[in-house]
């Protein structure tokens, strides 16, 4: 299968890139430098025309254009370029598929686009969205323009991502991923941490979510994707064994999650292992952070 994918050197496409290319499929990144290791590439910009599509047969939308580590307030002081970038330059790549013939798209949107409702609604997949950030509304106007093509369109809601990004090219050195670094060097330190929670999934997960849609044809529309509920003290104890010290862990959270149903996925097979990936991924994470 011929995948194009955006955002393909990104913490998400690092993933999708790693597990397109296990499977044997021809992947083009398309990103703004050649990412050169081996991949094909075609220039493109969120800002900018698309590129030709025709011959691809699936294309993955990772790219978002936004402020570093911020997704939502990721507009910063710009919010005219966040939607001129990240709404108006998807559409134009949407309708730059429909025009090629792409006959699979898959988009990688967010929780966000339900940030609006009370903490600790159920989130079935037929849930209206509900954006409350500039972000959650971008992604939740993507996802509407999607769902008018006449391709099949997958609107990957994801909930929180972790994970340390594939070993092989294409990896970002240092380590680009930095989600829990504050919390465990704070840890480290001998400070307690205020209870926090919320649900995460794998990025190898999200990966194999999106693939198992292709391989099994599923049905065009929102597709959830969310695994474990995670709880910041249940971080900081995995951390301490790995580290084989004590740490102070902080009181467990009681604070009401609005958790995603994954009955797509779930029909599928899907079988997410976030916790026992945590684990074996913590000395190494540690080891990046400078904290082994």
């Amino acid at each position: 299968m011929r995948i194009a994918v955006t955002g393909a050197t990104g913490y998400v496409g690092r993933f999708v890139v790693a597990r397109a290319r296990r499977d044997g499929h021809h992947v083009t990144a398309l990103t703004r430098r050649d990412p050169g290791v081996g991949l094909a590439h075609m220039p493109y910009d969120l800002a900018a025309p698309p590129p030709d599509l025709a011959g691809i047969d699936l294309l993955v939308h990772l790219a978002l254009s936004h402020r570093p580590g911020r997704y939502r307030g990721g507009e910063g002081d710009d919010p005219d370029g966040f939607i001129a970038a990240n709404l108006d330059g998807t559409r134009r790549l949407f309708d730059a598929a429909a025009t090629a013939g792409v006959p699979r798209v898959a988009f990688l949107s967010s929780r966000a686009v339900f940030d609006a409702l009370p903490p600790g609604t159920s989130l079935p997949e037929g849930t209206p969205p509900a954006p409350a950030s500039l972000y959650g509304r971008t992604k939740a106007a993507a996802e509407t323009h999607l769902a008018d093509l006449s391709c099949a369109g997958w609107a990957l809601r994801a909930t929180g991502i972790f994970g340390r990004s594939p070993a092989a090219p294409p990896r970002a050195a240092p380590p680009d991923w930095r989600k829990w670094q504050a919390e465990l060097r704070a840890a480290f330190a001998g400070e307690t941490l205020a209870p926090r929670r919320g649900t995460e999934v794998h990025g190898a997960d999200l990966a194999d979510a999106l693939f198992r849609l292709v391989a099994q044809d599923a049905a065009p529309g929102p597709v959830h994707v969310s695994d474990i509920l995670l709880d910041r003290r249940e971080l900081i104890a995995c951390a301490a064994r790995a580290a084989g010290r004590a740490l102070p862990l902080p009181p467990p959270s009681d604070t009401p999650i609005s958790a995603l149903g994954c009955a797509t996925l779930a029909g599928l097979g899907w079988t997410p292992d976030g916790r026992a990936r945590l684990d074996a991924e913590m000395p190494a994470l540690l080891t990046d952070f400078g904290l082994a």
